[in-house]
């Protein structure tokens, strides 16, 4: 018989053991047609969402939520919402961990965090550790399930998708697979073994973007990573952005709309609203302010006094960035992030 017609459905008979191989704790349910009911509920109206961080904080995000921070590293943090959940005292919030840095931070400096799934987590990159959220793991304060950066791509992925895992062969064999809560499964075609990868459908997600209708039509500029999935996958999701367009501006290049009005709760013009982080041919980081971060850190009333000054005495993310130098600093970030010759 030729390969062309091998038959690969052979291992379809042999009995199917699944294997619990991961540890930790699941924190969300990874129910697909659950998650459904919940879409279904959605409405589909092209109504106007706009409103105040505040407002949308409050309405959206509750104490023991599961939440999720969209953008990537230090790259298009959505800052002015982690502030209020912050300035709000939100407490006992699951939190996803796919390259988490400054978000990360915030959230544990106000002690939202009770659970994490951590695939890049405490690090800044190459700018350090953070003191404060290192301790919060090493403690208990925060109970940890582990991915690595793909796995918990994939578990967006999956939620998008409108399914309840994706199979993967990525962390077999690793300590990786074996603190989180993973399944392994038999490859129904060939018997071999894949890592089932649970969907994740967070309670509510946030993601800051360079332009939006009022409706929630989003356009992102540069990468988007996993953005675009996590914007399908969460249940209710914040966005903020850069600057609110006319609808028309969005019907003229439709194929700039990444994140369509249906999947939007809430929209919030919020100029500057990832800064300290980069925005792509926006701003640049503020490297001065993230080390000043991981300054204070190391004493505990110096972090105090830190939040007090930047968030807790800041009615909004204006008030922040007025504390931090206001448009002057903003007008030298925008030179910095479109210099040709920047290293």
């Amino acid at each position: 018989m030729s390969k062309k017609n091998t038959d690969y459905h052979a291992a379809g008979d042999q009995e199917v053991v699944y294997k619990k191989i991961g540890i930790r704790r699941l924190f969300t349910s990874p129910d697909a047609d659950e998650a459904r009911e919940h879409f279904k509920s959605k409405s589909r109206r092209m109504i106007d969402k706009t409103t105040t961080v505040k407002d949308a904080v409050a309405s959206l995000v509750n104490d023991g939520d599961y939440f999720a921070a969209g953008g990537f590293g230090s790259n298009r943090i959505p800052a002015a919402v982690l502030h209020e959940i912050v300035r709000q005292k939100k407490k006992n919030l699951g939190f996803s961990g796919h390259t988490s840095t400054h978000d990360m931070q915030i959230l544990v400096a106000g002690k939202c965090i009770n659970r994490c799934d951590a695939a890049y987590v405490v690090g800044l990159e190459a700018r350090g550790l953070s003191k404060n959220a290192r301790k919060s793991f090493e403690s208990g304060e925060i109970e940890a399930t582990e991915w690595s950066n793909a796995t918990l791509a994939w578990r967006y992925k999956a939620a998008a998708m409108g399914l309840s895992f994706l199979p993967a062969r990525s962390t077999l064999g690793t300590d990786t697979v074996k603190y989180s809560a993973a399944m392994e499964v038999p490859c129904p075609f060939t018997g071999k073994p894949y890592v089932a990868v649970p969907a994740l459908y967070p309670d509510v997600a946030a993601i800051h973007v360079h332009c939006s209708d009022i409706y929630g039509n989003c356009q992102i500029k540069g990468i988007s990573v996993s953005d675009l999935d996590l914007a399908r996958a969460a249940k209710k999701l914040i966005i903020t952005t850069e600057r609110i367009i006319h609808n028309d501006e969005i019907r003229r290049e439709p194929h700039l709309t990444v994140i369509p009005y249906y999947e939007v709760d809430a929209v919030i013009e919020v100029p500057y609203g990832a800064y300290p982080s980069n925005m792509a041919y926006e701003y640049f980081t503020d490297e001065d302010h993230l080390m000043e971060w991981l300054s204070v850190e190391k004493d505990e009333k110096a972090l105090e006094e830190f939040l007090e000054k930047n968030i807790y005495n800041c009615k909004d993310h204006w008030e922040y960035l007025e504390v931090n130098g206001g448009l002057e600093k903003i007008n030298q970030l925008r030179i910095q992030e479109n210099l040709s010759d920047r290293v």
